[in-house]
């Protein structure tokens, strides 16, 4: 269990229903085919679905906590915590490095931006550092590599959970 309080940590929000202190949840969860009992349910915005829409879906399915944008229809009933923040998309990317003990501080991070050769830069740097003797890991377009274990990648740039729950692997992992 970990405590609502700790993964809310850096985010401004306003506590709708329910109560902060003292709350604790069993994992993060903002993919609805993910929801378990007792989860923390980020209701994301995106391109095709709005996570707020099933809201009262992850309620039905035990979810201990919903943070949303907007308001939300959810049973009376229960003991639901809801949280507002303004960009429950930021409020995710706090909550997933809490979720997975803040792994990027223990990396040194190179990011790389453009319009081409960003998969090539990436792979030439990697060679680079690891020919200097350090434990590289990558995520990228193509895929995320992480020790000898290669992931190819669902989409252009993963979702903050994802990212995070990587670098908790490279850490683990031993990977600086």
């Amino acid at each position: 269990m970990e405590s609502l309080e700790m993964l809310l940590e850096g985010i401004e929000y306003e506590v709708i229903r329910g109560k902060a202190e003292g709350n604790e949840v069993s994992t993060v969860v903002c993919d609805t085919r993910k929801l378990t009992a007792g989860c923390l349910f980020v209701c994301i915005t995106g391109t095709n679905f709005d996570g707020h829409e099933f809201a009262a879906e992850a309620v039905k399915e035990g979810a201990k906590v919903l943070v949303v944008e907007h308001e939300v229809l959810i049973p009376s009933t229960g003991d639901v915590t809801v949280i507002k923040t303004n960009s429950t998309r930021l409020a995710l990317a706090f909550i997933s490095a809490a979720h997975f003990g803040h792994p990027a501080d223990s990396l040194k991070t190179i990011g790389v931006t453009g319009t081409k050769g960003k998969t090539t830069t990436t792979y030439l740097i990697k060679h680079i550092l690891e020919t200097a003797g350090h434990k590289v890991g990558l995520v990228g377009t193509i895929e995320t590599i992480i020790g000898d274990e290669r992931i190819p990648s669902k989409n252009t740039t993963p979702e903050s959970f994802v990212l995070q729950k990587y670098f908790r692997e490279m850490a683990d992992a031993g990977i600086d």
